[in-house]
Order: C-alpha cells, then structure tokens, then sequence
C-alpha cells in the first residue's frame, strides 16, 4: 500500500521517515566527526558535503510534509490517554520544527562564511545563499547550528524512546506500524 489509512502508514510515508531519520542520524553524527577532525586543507570538501546533504533534506522533508498533509494520520489507539496525544503531536512537531531549524541555520551558515563558496551543489549549480560573508556572523551562526543540532538529537532520543516504550513495554502496534505497514 503506497497511502496512507487511518490505521496504517503507506510505503511512501514509512520510506520518507526511514531515509530522513537515517540521514539525519548520519549527518549528526558527520557534523560531529567534521568539527572535531584537526583543521586540514579538505576540512572545505568536507564541509561543502554537509552543506549539499543539507540541502537534500531540506528538499526530503518538504516533499514528506506535503506527502503528509494529502494522506490520512494513522489513529492512535483509542484508549490513548489525552496527555499521550499531546506529547506526540508536540514531540512529531518539534522534531520537524528542530530539523528546519538546524538547516536553517547550517545554510545561514554557509552563506556567511568569509571563504569558500558553500553555495556549489555537489558543483552541479549553485544554491542561492541568504546571507552575506561576515566571520562574526559566520561563527554566530555556527554555534547556533551546532546548539540546535544538539537540540535535534536529544528529541530524537526522546522520539526512540518512546517507540521502544510502545514496542517493548506497552506492546502495541504505534512503532511496528512504522517499519512493516501493517494496521495497528
């Protein structure tokens, strides 16, 4: 089943969510090992590669929010508490918000930085940029995107850890349906 129903995610919404956790997780992680490599003449390569990922998934996610406002939210159980619903539309919602945010401010970032042109797609063509050199604000920037991306993962954390309750202490389908498609 490619749609969604009110009981079940489609292929299409369970690849998106897949393939952006995925990456997300390996940009974090790639992010992590960049700044932490010691300065090297192919730190810019390296940089320019997070940058053109970014862009992806900025593409990724957009394509997954207009995929999921045309199709059906799979239900949660009808005995979910109240405070249940509201901790996962807030969490679904601060997880999306987050994501924007980190790339946000990664392609502020890159738009800023005095040298290196961060704008050159995999050097297919260039992505416009929507701020201007300037090392201060570069490095605001920076520490703006490396704080948010902290921020990121530990809603992620908080995001597997509530599938892994669902999964293994309460045992219903709200994360099994998320990796076989099945009714929950």
């Amino acid at each position: 089943m490619i749609r969604n129903t009110t009981s079940s995610w489609g292929s299409v919404a369970r690849a998106f969510h897949w393939i952006i956790g995925l990456t997300i997780l390996g940009m974090l992680a790639y992010g992590w090992w960049m700044n932490h490599i010691p300065a090297r003449p192919d730190r810019f390569f390296y940089r320019s590669i997070h940058a053109d990922v970014g862009y992806i998934l900025l593409v990724l996610i957009a394509l997954r929010l207009i995929w999921r406002a045309i199709n059906p939210t799979p239900a949660l159980p009808k005995d979910t508490p109240p405070w249940q619903r509201a901790a996962a539309a807030i969490s679904h919602g601060a997880l999306y918000l987050a994501t924007f945010v980190v790339i946000g401010l990664g392609w502020a970032h890159s738009g800023a930085r005095p040298q290196g042109d961060y704008g050159s797609f995999f050097g297919l063509f260039h992505v416009p940029q929507f701020t201007s050199p300037d090392k201060a604000t570069a490095d605001a920037f920076e520490d703006r995107h490396i704080f948010a991306a902290y921020v990121l993962l530990a809603l992620i954390v908080l995001h597997t850890a509530a599938a892994a309750w669902h999964h293994f202490i309460k045992r219903d389908r709200i994360a099994a349906r998320m990796v076989d498609g099945q009714p929950g």
